[in-house]
């Protein structure tokens, strides 16, 4: 079997990146986009698209460059570390045309369904039909990448808050929110403590009158700002923090929650969640404390119904002349132009969140359907190299019963880890899922031997963050840069906050040694605590 042209289903993050990698493995791409341009979720419209992501106006990302970027192109050194989704759409453009991406792109184009060939059992080939203009057209490709997301479809579950039907005021879902300025003075509450929730309703606090936050289960709150004023994810994505984490998870959850605590008593703000910190996908907010302490948000329990003017709460308190809710209650995935994908309540059975287990032969992948602990784009990224590889036959997935075992272990250990919820079917731990993937595609660093040829590089590999360039050290598709990228990374943070040049300052403490630090510590606490 050759595989030569494939069918890449979406022109955002996970899209641009399978492009790439086609390149890179000799195929030839043909991507279909039905909006005008690329960028996925991050491309902001003011109008949403039916059958595309949307996101709101002021949108920061909640990750870091150095963490989201792709492993072969580090965002520019002045860029700031926390990206405004317009500096991600120049991000993306960027990438594009120094890959030259954009020629590949079939825009305004829809795909309509993804159907196996007849022959499909002998040449794994798909039918792949499209419309553009009001034109339907057919293309027989070798293989399918679907990178259309799963920030797609608004859950808006109506049929959860009786009396909705009566409520005179306006509601919409998260999806549909784009400026504050439409509720100036008004009495709004938002459903959902997700990292939207919590967005929004900072936002809207500036302008309403009041904002009411409802949360069923509550939430533990984390600042995008770490130690020594550096980035979250550069302080604790690390290969040594996650093996610790692997450890004494207990132990971890207990200085997580310590450390949030300290910042504001999540009890004393109504938000204290009866779950452990690891038990959730975390909720990334630096000023919600803020407009909390200044009442301008006020925290609440789950709606129990509606009024035809206002709400009654489960704990019996009751707001009138509400006047908006905004419903923050996440999203659905499915996929309804593929015959062979089949989700359920959110729950799909993808082997590494990737392949159909059941399929023939190995030519369809699903890149970019997890909910990350960290960046989403570097991930996507290396589901991409994997499943160029797997097309191509140089890497051989294991057989129909391992895969399945695979995804049931996966299924088990998500259950007794998260709380129920919609949103934690695909959940995965950065670092650790990474390594999986990087373990198959054969491009997982050997620290060992980095420890004995470049001493430097291997205590940045195993106690720094691990930032996506660590995946092109070696391997298929090594890249040259890869070694400068990690040992320079620390300048690409600092700088774009080094605006101010000062004749003296104190000296930064090295965070790698911060975090070999606090690593130790971590280790002797547990060592004390077992005896």
């Amino acid at each position: 079997m050759m595989v030569k042209k494939v069918a890449v289903i979406g022109a955002g993050a996970s899209g641009l990146a399978s492009i790439k990698c086609c390149i890179d493995e000799g195929l030839e791409p043909i991507c279909f986009e039905k909006s005008e341009d690329i960028g996925g979720l991050w491309r902001y419209n003011n109008n949403p698209e039916d059958g595309r992501a949307s996101i709101y106006k002021s949108v920061i990302i909640n990750t870091s460059k150095e963490m989201m970027c792709f492993s072969d192109y580090p965002a520019p050194d002045d860029f700031p570390n926390y990206m405004h989704n317009f500096k991600i759409m120049e991000y993306f453009q960027m990438y594009a045309k120094n890959f030259d991406l954009l020629k590949h792109i079939q825009f305004k184009t829809t795909v309509c369904s993804i159907k196996k060939s007849q022959d499909f059992s002998t040449t794994g080939q798909w039918i792949v039909t499209s419309e553009k203009e009001g034109k339907q057209d057919t293309t027989l490709c070798d293989a399918v990448m679907i990178c259309t997301g799963h920030h797609t479809f608004p859950n808006l579950p109506l049929s959860s808050f009786p009396g909705i039907e009566k409520f005179k005021g306006q509601y919409l879902h998260s999806r549909d929110y784009k400026v504050p300025d439409i509720f100036q003075d008004k009495r709004v509450i938002v459903i959902g403590i997700g990292n939207s929730g919590g967005d929004i309703a900072v936002e809207l606090s500036r302008t309403a009158k009041q904002v009411y936050l409802s949360t069923r289960r509550g939430a533990w709150v984390s600042n995008r700002v770490s130690i020594n004023g550096y980035p979250v994810d550069i302080a604790k994505l690390s290969r040594f923090l996650s093996t610790i984490q692997k450890l004494f998870p207990t132990l971890l959850n207990y200085f997580a929650e310590k450390a949030v605590n300290k910042r504001f008593n999540h009890g004393n703000y109504g938000l204290l969640p009866q779950h452990r910190y690891n038990s959730q996908h975390p909720t990334i907010n630096d000023e919600l404390p803020n407009r909390i302490i200044s009442g301008s948000v006020q925290v609440r329990p789950n709606v129990k119904e509606f009024t035809d003017t206002g709400v009654i709460f489960e704990d019996g308190t009751m707001e009138k002349n509400i006047e908006a809710v905004i419903f923050a209650t996440g999203y659905s995935f499915s996929f309804p132009f593929c015959e062979v994908i089949d989700v359920t309540s959110n729950k799909i059975s993808l082997y590494k969140y990737m392949f159909p287990y059941n399929l023939e032969k190995h030519t369809l992948a699903v890149v970019g359907l997890i909910q990350p602990i960290g960046a989403i784009m570097p991930i996507s990224e290396l589901q991409c190299r994997l499943a160029t590889r797997v097309f191509k036959g140089l890497i051989k997935l294991p057989d129909k019963e391992s895969m399945i075992i695979d995804i049931a272990k996966k299924k088990f250990k998500m259950e007794n880890r998260y709380v129920k919820s919609q949103r934690h079917t695909v959940q995965v731990d950065y670092v650790e899922y990474m390594d999986e993937l990087a373990t198959l595609a054969d491009v997982k660093p050997n620290l060992l031997r980095l420890f004995i040829t470049d001493p430097r590089l291997g205590a940045q590999v195993l106690f720094g963050p691990c930032t996506p360039y660590q995946y092109r050290l070696t391997g298929p598709g090594k890249w040259i840069g890869a070694r400068d990228a990690i040992l320079t990374q620390w300048k690409r943070i600092i700088k774009p906050t080094r605006t101010r040049i000062l004749q003296s300052s104190t000296t930064d403490t090295s965070i790698t040694m911060i975090l070999i630090v606090c690593s130790a510590l971590m280790i002797l606490a547990a060592l004390y605590l077992h005896f």
